[in-house]
């Protein structure tokens, strides 16, 4: 497989340092740029997240003295020295949406991990395991954009990371409602209990924006392509109610679900187990080599205990059993900042550096 030289462009930021670590030994993807607000500019990379290096993981050595570019000013250089970038950055959503598009127009693919663009309709937001093929949108995004290599690609918000691909393998069955709960780990906040401590002993009812995310981005990820454009599927009625609580990482999800075809547990459960994606029968680097997991034990999965499957790729599932409102209840745990940010955008570059979209 081809090497590509990349950039991060939001490094210092919690997602950011994720993705240098998740890219430090990478067989496919090189750092050789990194980027972040005028504040950090000209610093090297270790000066500038020293102090709030948040990873488990050490700085990774071969960008501990690299200099941080800016953004904005310095995109000319940034450009000139990868092949595309990963994007991670703390600004407005109009501010992003310009930045990522100024990087696309300077024929720079965008993978990106902000929310900015997750609605505009040529721009794919991709799961590699669920909607691989909405990758074809890029040609007409593309003609919008004027470019020949430019576009975005957008990854989903990290909470349904849990659930949405749990119930993937059962959209067949006729889903027809949800209702998600959503546990979510403060580290989606960017926060540590260091820099935190309002949420020890506590639960915060409501993270700003995430229950219109949670409920309306599935629609997207399970539409089709039509005249150049993302169209949203209509079903399932998907509602969400989305809580912060004391986790360092791993969003966890409480799942009712109605379906047209009721069919037993075991089969849901089998289904759980076989699934397989085009990351798994592509043998992407990143991607998990069973990406559902199902535990049995009543008390799993568990944010301490299972977050970190699979190098934090896998999604774990458990409690599946009858409800009294709905058909089925179970929960869901996927880790938030991996499999729910940096690691599912850097799975879904493999995935477009496998298809070609980077050459």
């Amino acid at each position: 497989m081809k090497n590509y030289n990349v950039g991060i462009i939001g490094c210092t930021g919690m997602v950011g340092q994720r993705f240098a670590t998740l890219l430090e030994n990478h067989p496919w993807f090189h750092v050789t740029a990194l980027a972040a607000s005028a504040r950090s500019a000209g610093k090297t990379y270790k000066s500038a997240v020293e102090k709030r290096w948040a990873m488990k993981q050490p700085i990774p050595a071969a960008l501990a003295d690299m200099v941080i570019l800016d953004a904005t000013a310095d995109m000319d250089e940034i450009t000139s020295k990868v092949d595309f970038v990963f994007c991670a950055v703390d600004m407005k959503k109009e501010d992003i949406r310009a930045l990522e598009e100024a990087y696309a127009k300077k024929e720079c693919p965008v993978i990106s991990n902000n929310s900015a663009h997750r609605s505009t309709p040529d721009v794919p937001m991709i799961v590699p395991e669920i909607n691989a093929e909405h990758s074809e949108v890029i040609e007409a995004q593309r003609k919008r954009l004027g470019t020949k290599r430019g576009f975005i690609a957008v990854k989903s918000n990290c909470s349904l990371q849990s659930y949405v691909p749990a119930i993937h393998p059962l959209m067949d069955l006729g889903v027809t409602k949800v209702l998600a709960c959503t546990y979510q780990a403060i580290s989606g906040a960017g926060k540590t209990f260091e820099t935190y401590p309002d949420i020890l002993d506590n639960v915060i009812p409501y993270i700003g924006g995430e229950e219109e995310k949670s409920e309306q981005e599935p629609m997207k990820i399970w539409g089709h392509i039509e005249n150049g454009k993302i169209v949203n599927a209509t079903t399932p009625s998907i509602t969400a109610q989305c809580f912060r609580v004391p986790v360092s990482d791993g969003h966890t999800a409480a799942v009712f679900m109605s379906m047209e075809k009721k069919v037993p547990a075991e089969e849901i459960i089998r289904r759980w187990n076989e699934f397989r994606g085009p990351a798994q029968e592509l043998e992407l680097p990143s991607a998990p080599k069973q990406f559902l997991h199902y535990f049995t034990e009543a008390d799993r999965p568990q944010a301490k205990l299972d977050r970190d499957l699979e190098g934090g790729m896998a999604v774990s599932i458990g409690r599946l059993r009858p409800d009294t409102q709905y058909d089925y209840k179970f929960v869901c745990l996927s880790h938030n900042t991996l499999r729910g940010a940096a690691g599912g955008g850097v799975l879904m570059a493999e995935l477009l550096a496998k298809k070609g979209y980077f050459d």
